[in-house]
């Protein structure tokens, strides 16, 4: 894969376009999931379907303990309900 550094710009809504030839690239099609993940301030994403479920959901295990798979869509639900209600 070659190095490719592109410029991006967000959206009032907080979307954000990947360039093509990074799309091209990582092989990115229309309506893949990717992954977010933040480091500090570094921010990655990652094809979900290069990833397990363990990798994705290490941040939340190391976070949460006691967390379940079938809970986690309640918790992102909950999180961005909380979100909109107190404007973050």
């Amino acid at each position: 894969m070659n190095e490719c550094i592109e410029f991006g710009k967000i959206s009032s809504r907080g979307q954000v376009a990947i360039p093509q030839d990074i799309r091209r690239q990582m092989g990115l099609s229309d309506g893949e999931k990717i992954v977010f993940f933040l480091d500090g301030s570094n921010l990655l994403i990652k094809k979900a379907s290069e990833l397990s479920w363990a990798q994705i959901t290490r941040p939340l295990r190391s976070s949460t303990k006691n967390i379940k798979e079938a809970k986690v869509n309640q918790l992102i639900h909950k999180m961005r309900k909380n979100a909109r209600s107190t404007g973050h």
